[in-house]
């Protein structure tokens, strides 16, 4: 299979040469420089093949661009070989048009190459897929600073929530941490003061019920 491929390679390449070099000749090329036009219609027929099937050169949008000029080289050297064969057979004469587009080629396909080369070399974002959510910045949000009034007050909301639900248990300092989202040595300070406040009000209770009634 190797050597079989490597035959048809090798006559493709021969063949697509002397029809292009004589396409060149009959367009009024040199003979000199006849060779330039097929070397450089395969080169740019490579090079952006290579970069459409890398998969890692470029960004999308240079891929799908080499795609879409690795089909157009290789048709358009596909249309000058047969466009040769036509001319020496004497089926189709040489006019002003096929002149002007041959000798076109070399100029079309450097300007072609410098665009691919920016697409595969120069951001761009508008075709790039957008930023994972890590990588955006996070939106501004104002922060308020509670103050110890403030904690304090919810830790007595938390404090009533619990004892309602669980028959009068005080709530322990892990779970006012939890609740209020604060650190330890904090927390540890508010259960305490939520303890004091109501060893205060049960002792309050315990002497209206002790004095006499009038």
């Amino acid at each position: 299979m190797v050597v079989g491929m490597t035959v048809a390679a090798i006559s493709a390449a021969v063949a697509s040469f002397a029809g292009l070099r004589g396409l060149a000749l009959v367009a009024g090329w040199p003979d000199r420089l006849a060779w330039l036009l097929p070397i450089t219609i395969d080169a740019y027929a490579m090079t952006s093949a290579r970069v459409w099937l890398a998969g890692t050169i470029g960004s999308s949008r240079a891929r799908r661009f080499a795609r879409a000029n690795a089909v157009g080289a290789i048709a358009t050297s596909i249309v000058g070989n047969a466009g040769y064969h036509l001319i020496a057979t004497g089926l189709v004469a040489i006019s002003w048009p096929i002149v002007v587009l041959v000798g076109a080629v070399p100029a079309a396909v450097l300007g072609l190459t410098a665009h691919l080369h920016a697409l595969t070399t120069v951001a761009t974002p508008d075709h790039e897929p957008a930023p994972a959510a890590a990588d955006r910045p996070e939106p501004r949000t104002e922060v308020r600073t509670r103050t110890d009034v403030d904690l304090l007050n919810a830790a007595r909301e938390v404090d009533a929530r619990h004892r309602a639900k669980h028959g009068g248990r005080p709530i322990s300092r892990d779970g006012l941490r939890a609740a209020l989202r604060i650190a330890g040595p904090k927390a540890t300070e508010l259960r305490r003061r939520l303890a004091a406040e109501s060893t205060k009000a049960n002792d309050s209770t315990d002497r209206k019920e002790a004095s006499p009634r009038s």
